[in-house]
C-alpha cells in the first residue's frame, strides 16, 4: 500500500515538473513584452489622453487591487496560477473569454490583443507573466491605469479623474476611488453619470472588497457609502480631462 502511495506521488510530482517545463518553454516562446510601456503611450496618444506616472495613486490603486486582483501582490506565479484556474473554470461554463482576469493578464490583453478564445487567454495569462517579471508591480499597476478605460471618452486615470471628478488621481478621496475602480468592470453599465443607482451599488461592491483586503473598517466603508460624489457635468468634465 505504501508503495502505491509513494508511486502515485512520485507521478504527481513528475507530471508536475513537465507541465511546469512546458509552460516555461511556452512563456519563453512568447514576443517580449518590452515594448509595452510604448504600447500604452501608444493608447493615450491615439485618445489625447494625458498618462500618470510612478508611484501609483494610493487609493485608486488600493481600490483596484481589491476588485480586480486582490493576489496582484503576490508572487507572480502564484497569482498567474490563480488566474489560470479562474480561465478554465469559466471556460468550461461559457466556452469564450472568462473574464475574472488577473492586471497583468489584463493589460497583456489590453496591449497585445490575442482573442477571445482558451487558448488566447492562456496565451494573455503567460503575457501577463511576462510582465509581471519584466516590470515591478508599480510599473505594471500605473501602465494599467494609463491603458483602460473608464468610460465617456476617458482613457487613463488621469483623464477619468479630471473628467469625472475634476481633480487628479492622487487627490481622490475613497469615494471617487472606489467609483473609478468599479467602473472598469463595465464603463458602460456602470456610467454613474447615466445610471448612478447601478455606479453606487457597484462602488459599494469595490467598497466591501475594501474591507475585505483590510484596507477600511466596516465603519469607514459605511461613512464613505454616503459620502456626495461631485461628478462634472459632461462637456467640461470631458475637455479639462483631455487637457
Amino acid at each position: 500500500m505504501l508503495r502505491l502511495v509513494a508511486r502515485a506521488a512520485l507521478a504527481v510530482v513528475d507530471a508536475t515538473l513537465i507541465l511546469g517545463l512546458a509552460g516555461g518553454i511556452y512563456v519563453l516562446m512568447l514576443p517580449s513584452v518590452a515594448n509595452a510601456p510604448t504600447l500604452t503611450a501608444k493608447i493615450l496618444h491615439a485618445h489625447h489622453d494625458p498618462a500618470g506616472s510612478t508611484p501609483p495613486p494610493p487609493k485608486l490603486l488600493a481600490a483596484v487591487v481589491s476588485v480586480e486582483d486582490e493576489h496582484f501582490y503576490s508572487d507572480p506565479v502564484v497569482n498567474v496560477s490563480d488566474g489560470i484556474a479562474r480561465a478554465a473554470l469559466a471556460t468550461l461554463h461559457t466556452k469564450s473569454d472568462p473574464g475574472g482576469s488577473t492586471i497583468p493578464q489584463q493589460l497583456a490583453k489590453q496591449l497585445y490583443r490575442s482573442g477571445t478564445s482558451f487558448g488566447s487567454t492562456l496565451e494573455d495569462i503567460a503575457l501577463g507573466l511576462k510582465l509581471s517579471f519584466t516590470f515591478s508591480p508599480d510599473q505594471v499597476l500605473v501602465m494599467y491605469l494609463n491603458a483602460v478605460y473608464f468610460g465617456n471618452g476617458y482613457w487613463g486615470d488621469v483623464a477619468a479623474s479630471r473628467g469625472y471628478f475634476g481633480t487628479s488621481p492622487y487627490r481622490l478621496d475613497w469615494a471617487e476611488a472606489a467609483m473609478l475602480a468599479g467602473l472598469l468592470q463595465a464603463p458602460s453599465a456602470y456610467d454613474p453619470k447615466t445610471h448612478f443607482a447601478l455606479a453606487k451599488q457597484r462602488q459599494r461592491e469595490v467598497l466591501h472588497q475594501l474591507v475585505v483586503n483590510h484596507r477600511l473598517t466596516e465603519a469607514q466603508a459605511r461613512v464613505v457609502n454616503l459620502e456626495s460624489l461631485p461628478l462634472r457635468s459632461h462637456v467640461n468634465s470631458l475637455a479639462q480631462a483631455k487637457g
